[in-house]
C-alpha cells in the first residue's frame, strides 16, 4: 500500500500540455455528435467525438485533462473569440483505442437576459452542438496536470462526485480504471435534477452490474428516489450512505475527485465534516480553529485559507 499520509498526495503522472495554442490550432473531424440523455431531458446534451489524429493532440491527452475550442468568427468589439475549454470524455486510449479520437459532453446553453428578456445563446457550446458528423473544429490544447488519476491507479479506491456535465472526465477516468482489473473499491455519486438529466446512465449502471467494486449513486434534487421521499443533492448521499461512504474515507489509501458547478465542492465539505471523525477528516481537509465548530456557516470564500483541501482531494469546478 502507498504511503499516502505525504502532504504532496499520490503520484502523477507527467503530462503533454498546450501542444496547440490559439494561433496555432489543430484541425480534427467530427466523428460523432449524439444527444446522450432522454428525449424527455429538460436541456439539451451532446456527446461529442472529434478525430484528433492529424493534430499533435493525437495519443497525447489522458482522461481528466481538457482541451480548447474556439468558435469562429468575432466578438462585439471585432476581436477573434478566445477559446473555451471542455472536458475530455474519453479514456486515454480514445474513443478509438489507439489515442486518436477524443470526446466531450457538452450542453445546449439557452437562456434569457435578465434585464432585457432578450433570447441568450451560449456561443461554444451551441458552435459545438450545431456541429455534424465530417465538420472541421479548430482544438487547442491538451490543458491540465492535475485533475488527473495517479501513476499507480490500482493502489488506491476512488470517490468521484458530479454534477451536470462534470460527469464528463469521470466516464474517461471509470473507463481507464476497469480497463484491466479495476480498483479495490471506487463509487460514482452523480447529481441532476431531474433523472432525464442524467448522463451516460446506462454505461454506469452496466459498469456497477459488472463489478462488484464499483457503486453508482444518483441524487435527484428535485424529484423522489426510490429510497428518498424527498430530492437529494450530491453530498446529500454521504449521508445516506454514511456507514460505506465513511469506511471507504477511512482508507489511508482513498482519493475524492469533485467535478461539476462551482459552488458545490463547499457542501461537499460541509457533509464530510459533519460525519468523519477529526482523524479521518484531517486526512481531506485542513480546518482552522475559528471555524471548525461552525460547520453550517461555510462559505467558499474560506477556501484554501480557513478551509484547504489535502493533496488527496481534486476538484474542477466552473
Amino acid at each position: 500500500m502507498p504511503d499516502t499520509s505525504r502532504a504532496d498526495g499520490p503520484e502523477l503522472p507527467e503530462v503533454q500540455m498546450h501542444l496547440h495554442t490559439p494561433g496555432d490550432g489543430g484541425i480534427g473531424i467530427v466523428t460523432q455528435n449524439d444527444v446522450c440523455t432522454p428525449k424527455k431531458a429538460a436541456g439539451f446534451v451532446r456527446h461529442l467525438a472529434i478525430d484528433v489524429s492529424g493534430t499533435r493532440l493525437a495519443g497525447n491527452f489522458r482522461s481528466g485533462q481538457s482541451f480548447g475550442v474556439c468558435p469562429p468568427g468575432t466578438d462585439d468589439k471585432g476581436r477573434p473569440h478566445q477559446q473555451r475549454l471542455y472536458s475530455i470524455a474519453s479514456p486515454t486510449r480514445g474513443e478509438d483505442g489507439k489515442g486518436n479520437v477524443l470526446s466531450t459532453t457538452v450542453k445546449r446553453l439557452i437562456d434569457e437576459h435578465w434585464d432585457t428578456h432578450g433570447l441568450f445563446t451560449g456561443l461554444a457550446s451551441n458552435y459545438l452542438c450545431d456541429l455534424n458528423v465530417g465538420d472541421e473544429v479548430e482544438v487547442f490544447g491538451p490543458n491540465g496536470k492535475r485533475f488527473l488519476l495517479p501513476v499507480n491507479q490500482d493502489d488506491y479506491n476512488y470517490l468521484f462526485i458530479a454534477t451536470g456535465t462534470g460527469i464528463a472526465p469521470f466516464r474517461g477516468m471509470l473507463m481507464d480504471l476497469y480497463e484491466h482489473r479495476g480498483p479495490e473499491s471506487a463509487a460514482l455519486l452523480m447529481g441532476t435534477p431531474y433523472a432525464t438529466e442524467l448522463m451516460y446512465h446506462d454505461q454506469f449502471t452496466l459498469l456497477e452490474r459488472e463489478n462488484k467494486s464499483f457503486t453508482y449513486l444518483t441524487a435527484l434534487s428535485r424529484e423522489r428516489q426510490k429510497d428518498c421521499e424527498q430530492g437529494l443533492y450530491v453530498q446529500d448521499r454521504l449521508e445516506t450512505h454514511r456507514e460505506p461512504m465513511t469506511e471507504v474515507l477511512s482508507r489511508p489509501n482513498t482519493l475524492i475527485y469533485i467535478c461539476g458547478l462551482v459552488g458545490m465542492e463547499i457542501g461537499i465539505f460541509q457533509q464530510m465534516a459533519r460525519m468523519l471523525p477529526e482523524p479521518i477528516l484531517s486526512q481531506y481537509l485542513g480546518i482552522d480553529e475559528e471555524v471548525r465548530g461552525d460547520v453550517d456557516s461555510w462559505t467558499r470564500k474560506m477556501l484554501h485559507r480557513q478551509i484547504k483541501p489535502t493533496r488527496r482531494v481534486f476538484v474542477e469546478v466552473y
